[in-house]
């Protein structure tokens, strides 16, 4: 660079999936230049980067984004068992999003699929074309499948807010979906593998990659700031009674104690000490769907802004796919991304009222709080315990906490269930009911700024998202 660099917005969309790509790409450049990248119209002069040189940026007002509809399936449900696939259950939650935002389908420009491992668990790709089936008047319109492991739904919806944030469309349907009970747990957990560094880290952990890779991050922890299994056991409790107020949570129907979560036993066993079957997320067939619009776009149709919920800032970052490259537990780079979407934002994790945040395992919520701001390095255990995550509609007595914010209202992973490139767009799903009060039994008090937190491998791909409304 020399010194100088100006923002343009892109004069015309580009056609075709190379062309969308490369906007992408574009877009996530500018991004890393103009990090107050959704704020209204600004100069930013003599800028100190990360690198230490200095930018002169003009930029013009990016296009808001809001979320206008969505929809979700129920996550209970066994789709091999109904003779269906995961065509019917995209087609499902797309047709939700659409009916929930209220327009005509031939408004949607454009949709964005996000997936982790189809090819594998169902033998089928090219996603994107089960689009115009959830309605003909989408059929022509561009697609796009994203993947990154967990976090393959939360690339979706960002590729749709950036598409929607550079003035390439009005008007996104985002859907993302996975359909994972087609073969044993042994096979499925050896395809979910492939999230991992698989040719390096299946000869060093075996069968069941996940489990003992996050047990490994558990072990990291527990030995460094001599937290307990119990302590892990009060986010496996949280999450399921949570999940038992959200009517299409996999597991509503459970009832988990706090002594069975702290125990190991025949109906809880060990699956990678100090994780024990209740610390896990679920084996889950689901998808959910939003529908993403310009402000410009809700000005037109004359919806009111302060009805439904804006992004306000995220980030999204990527490190080494091995664990044993990352910083684990502290995760630099995953706090990196949560550090972006606070500041543009211009928001700090006290101004929360809840968050969705990845809780693959139970110990992955515990490191998510540090990660995320909420707690400081190594007091995330004390957090869960002061009862400040837990909604008061089922904590036991008042929390001890200065400040209070439920998480994982619905039952996030371990309790809703993770259909795993559903999973970023069920977060998002999630903060539009919160945010607009449509929650139902979970809903939390007085929110108007909530978080959501997705990750894919072991904390490989990170991405936060600050939504609220105006």
């Amino acid at each position: 660079m020399d010194g100088s660099f100006r923002c343009r917005p892109p004069i015309m969309p580009m056609s075709g999936p190379a062309g969308h790509a490369s906007v992408f790409t574009r877009m996530k450049a500018w991004s890393a230049f103009c990090p107050r990248f959704l704020s209204a119209a600004w100069t930013c002069k003599s800028t100190q980067t990360e690198n230490g040189t200095q930018s002169n940026l003009e930029r013009k007002r990016m296009e808001s984004v809001y979320i206008l509809g969505g929809g979700r399936t129920d996550f209970k449900r066994n789709l091999k068992k109904e003779g269906k696939t995961i065509r019917h259950i995209i087609i499902e939650a797309g047709k939700k999003a659409i009916d929930d935002a209220k327009i005509d389908p031939e408004e949607i420009q454009a949709g964005a699929v996000g997936n982790f491992n189809a090819g594998q668990f169902t033998k089928q790709l090219q996603l994107g074309a089960f689009i115009p089936e959830i309605d003909p008047k989408l059929r022509g319109i561009p697609t796009m499948h994203t993947e990154a492991a967990c976090a393959s739904g939360a690339l979706s919806v960002l590729l749709g807010a950036e598409w929607i944030m550079g003035g390439f469309y009005d008007v996104v349907l985002v859907v993302g979906a996975e359909q994972q009970k087609t073969m044993s747990s042994l096979d499925g957990s050896d395809v979910l593998g492939a999230a991992a560094d698989y040719h390096n880290e299946k000869p060093e952990y075996g069968d069941f990659m996940f489990p003992k890779l996050f047990g490994r991050i558990a072990q990291i922890y527990i030995e460094k700031y001599s937290a307990t299994e119990a302590d892990l056991a009060r986010v496996a409790w949280k999450n399921y009674a949570h999940a038992k107020l959200n009517p299409l949570a996999q597991m509503r129907d459970a009832d988990l104690t706090l002594d069975c979560a702290s125990q190991v036993s025949d109906k809880n066993p060990s699956v990678a000490p100090p994780l024990k079957v209740s610390d896990c997320s679920q084996i889950t067939d689901g998808a959910a769907s939003v529908v993403l619009v310009s402000g410009k776009y809700l000005e037109k149709i004359g919806r009111d802004r302060d009805k439904t919920a804006r992004l306000f800032g995220y980030g999204h970052t990527t490190d080494y796919l091995p664990l044993d490259k990352k910083d684990a537990p502290t995760f630099s780079t995953a706090r990196k991304a949560a550090e972006k979407a606070f500041r543009m934002a211009k928001l700090t994790p006290r101004d929360l009222q809840g968050a969705e945040v990845h809780d693959c395992f139970s110990i992955t919520e515990i490191v998510a709080y540090e990660i995320l701001g909420l707690a400081e390095s190594g007091k995330g255990v004390e957090l869960v315990k002061s009862g400040a995550t837990t909604l008061p509609q089922v904590r036991p007595e008042r929390s001890k906490a200065p400040f209070e914010i439920p998480v994982n209202a619905g039952g996030g992973l371990i309790g809703d269930g993770h259909p795993v490139g559903a999973t970023g767009v069920r977060q998002v799903f999630e903060a539009y009911q919160q945010l607009t009060g449509q929650a139902g039994a979970h809903q939390i008090e007085n929110v108007r700024k909530f978080l959501t937190f997705n990750m894919g491998g072991s904390l490989t791909t990170s991405v936060a998202m600050v939504w609220g409304r105006d």
